[in-house]
């Protein structure tokens, strides 16, 4: 996987880029998740005949890991500075969790760039609820390290039915997840950008443009309630709703509806 180094950040980052289809899609991470997330959905993605550049976000993987807080404007910066390195072009943008909040910072700041957004399990704004979890998880990270954060945060992101059903699975993604590079001090500068993000004044502008927009949840999440997803939905005039199985981590637990119901978003975005 190659590092390219982006001096006007300053920053390096670790990336891909598969295939050679026409379109390309981009895929932006949650929180403390590398690359290698998109394991599931990339083989559907170019398959498709999608272009596929995935990455690791600042402060986690290989990417550099500068002093935080972060926030979601940064990270979109970063983006946008990789994909004019890359020389992408226009693009489909899809972001989970923490990259449904890059995604919309992406398509407010640069919105001439974005053919099509897809926001799966993020939220306009986090409310109490998530908030107090967030604020958990930071003291838990300070006073006990990351690996009792990612037990507690695997508790909310897979369903009961998952847990019961699928344990081989559930114990490689918890390897996989326990082997991504991240320090406790990168964690607390990337939570910062779900703690502190806020796009509720601007969602309208977000279904300008002659871009289509989808909105895609895990019928199940209780990370990110529903309800949030859907206020954000609602927000954006003629934005696509879509609810499919599972829960917050439904882009791996239940990869074949979620890359089903992106790649058909897709295809009938451009025409196909």
């Amino acid at each position: 996987m190659p590092l390219i180094h982006l001096p006007a950040l300053p920053l390096t980052i670790n990336y891909t880029l598969h295939g050679s289809g026409p379109s390309t899609v981009v895929l932006i991470n949650g929180l403390a998740d590398d690359l290698s997330s998109w394991s599931l959905q990339l083989p559907a993605l170019l398959a498709a005949g999608f272009r596929v550049l995935s990455f690791d976000n600042r402060g986690v993987g290989r990417s550099d890991q500068p002093a935080g807080p972060y926030t979601a404007a940064m990270l979109a910066d970063d983006t946008k500075a990789l994909v004019t390195a890359l020389e992408v072009g226009r693009f489909h943008l899809v972001g989970v969790s923490m990259g449904g909040m890059i995604a919309q910072s992406y398509a407010l700041k640069y919105p001439s760039d974005v053919l099509s957004l897809v926001l799966a399990c993020t939220y306009a704004a986090p409310g109490p609820f998530c908030s107090r979890m967030f604020a958990l998880w930071a003291d838990m990270a300070r006073s006990t390290g990351l690996g009792f954060v990612r037990r507690d945060t695997d508790l909310w992101c897979f369903t009961q039915r998952f847990y019961r059903e699928r344990e081989a699975e559930l114990l490689q993604m918890e390897a996989a997840a326990g082997g991504v590079e991240q320090s406790v001090e990168a964690y607390l500068a990337q939570l910062a950008v779900i703690q502190t993000f806020d796009s509720r004044e601007r969602l309208e502008e977000l279904g300008g443009g002659g871009k289509s927009v989808l909105v895609l949840v895990g019928e199940e999440d209780i990370l990110i309630p529903v309800a949030l997803s859907r206020d954000l939905w609602k927000g954006i005039e003629g934005a696509e709703w879509k609810a499919v199985k599972g829960g917050h981590a439904f882009a791996w637990e239940e990869a074949g509806a979620f890359n089903e119901a992106v790649v058909e978003f897709l295809r009938k975005g451009m025409g196909v």
